[in-house]
């Protein structure tokens, strides 16, 4: 991987670390559906490796023995070796007091020789919920979720899942390096696990591909003419093929504790109490309609029943698990994306919607504040008078959601952040951590 040279009077770019071993735990990619965060993260990832390999760096992956290994469609990652493992995952709980036994025994000896085959050293890069006990390398982890220590209640209510979590604390406290997208995650890092500045590290994520913003209507190409008009022509599609009116909302969060959809459908009641806005177009409806991807059918059928409760039903409207070019068509032609939470420590959701110069609905808890600044609403979780509040003028109040829309494509054009860079910026966390291990 090289860079061309400086012009006289630019600042020349750092050179690229020379590459090192990685051992990393790639269970998340065979089973997406169950970790679709930590799945994309990895995905996102090492797909940007593998775009562009680094001279000396190459991979040990850990996978479970009873899936397909999907990792083999990176064909330029120099693969050392793949351990196979077993299904932890059938512990539920127990998984997090046994896993990191399991992964600190499966990575022993994966650094071998590594300086031998041209890397610059090894690191163990842990992502998501598993961690380590111990493998004898610098522990590198990518921190995804506050959610344990953030709600207690709903993470932490067994005696198995207590002990799991403070040893998971107690493993990131110890590592050598903890990747968290935000400067308010860091800090919230600090304050619940008592970790260590100098070890955090803050390395904005990036949008998946498919979210790409076009470019602006006075600088664009008839190419990039071309390619709007598919985008609009891809949202019609999508949004006239799950039944949608031409307005709607679009949440793609998850279905899980984390997330505030009680408050929601609170809010939409309250709004369908309250009657239409006289200044709201006739062919406009009322209360405003909402798409929710990738409920399972049990979350589907959850919320349904909540939603029946309040005599909202007619007011959801639900969509499977997406591929990225048919949710970010979705996203792209919604009014705006909503994520009520009351834990999020990465608002990829949020930022994707952002990618698509869509405004944004949201709590102001966690990584979402950061992300979503003047392209959006911020509200308070659990206030479903604020959050009706919120929805009822982006869905009817055109000045406004005609100004937010405009900052979120603003953000669209000028922040091009891809995975490459996130790539880049973790290669040198590796190199700045890693050791040499002979």
């Amino acid at each position: 991987m090289s860079r061309p040279a400086a012009r006289l009077g630019e600042t020349a770019e750092p050179e690229p670390p020379r590459g090192v071993r990685v051992v990393l735990d790639a269970r998340p990619l065979q089973e997406p559906d169950r970790a679709p965060l930590t799945a994309g993260y990895l995905d996102g990832l090492l797909e940007a490796f593998d775009a562009d390999p680094l001279d000396g760096e190459s991979f040990a992956l850990l996978l479970r023995s009873d899936l397909d290994d999907p990792t083999t469609r990176f064909t330029h990652l120099d693969v050392v070796g793949r351990r196979m493992l077993p299904p932890t995952h059938l512990l539920r709980s127990g998984a997090l007091t046994i896993d990191p036994f399991v992964l600190s025994g499966a990575s022993v000896g994966a650094a071998w020789r590594a300086t031998a085959g041209g890397a610059a050293g090894a690191v163990y890069h842990a992502v998501g919920g598993v961690v380590p006990l111990a493998t004898g390398l610098p522990l590198v982890v990518t921190l995804l979720d506050l959610a344990a220590w953030e709600l207690p209640k709903a993470y932490q209510r067994t005696v198995t899942s207590r002990f799991g979590q403070r040893l998971r604390a107690r493993l990131l406290r110890d590592a050598a390096a903890v990747i968290v997208g935000t400067e308010a995650v860091a800090l919230a890092a600090r304050r619940l696990l008592h970790i260590r500045r100098d070890r955090l590290r803050v390395i904005a994520f990036a949008p998946r591909p498919a979210f790409a913003f076009w470019p602006a209507g006075g600088a664009a190409t008839s190419a990039s003419l071309t390619d709007r008009d598919r985008d609009r022509v891809s949202a019609r599609r999508e949004r006239e093929r799950l039944g949608l009116p031409e307005r709607y909302l679009v949440y793609s969060g998850r279905y899980d504790a984390r997330q505030d959809l009680a408050t929601l459908l609170r809010a939409i009641e309250q709004l369908a109490v309250a009657g239409r806005p006289d200044s709201l177009a006739d062919d406009v409806p009322w209360p405003p309609r909402v798409l929710l991807v990738g409920a399972s059918p049990d979350d589907r059928a959850s919320l349904a029943r909540a939603a029946s409760r309040v005599d909202v039903g007619e007011s959801l409207a639900y969509a499977p698990r997406l591929a990225d070019d048919r949710l970010a068509a979705l996203v792209r032609g919604a009014r705006a994306a909503i994520l009520p939470a009351v834990s999020d420590a990465t608002g990829v959701p949020a930022l994707e919607a952002i990618a698509c110069g869509t405004p944004v609905v949201a709590s102001a808890v966690g990584a979402l504040p950061e992300i979503v600044g003047a392209a959006g609403i911020l509200v308070p979780p659990r206030e479903p008078e604020r959050l009706a509040s919120a929805l009822a003028t982006v869905w009817s109040d055109d000045p406004v959601h005609a100004r937010l829309a405009a900052i979120a494509r603003e953000r669209a054009e000028t922040d091009r952040r891809t995975w490459a860079d996130v790539a880049t910026e973790t290669r040198r966390v590796y190199a700045e951590v890693g050791v040499r291990h002979t």
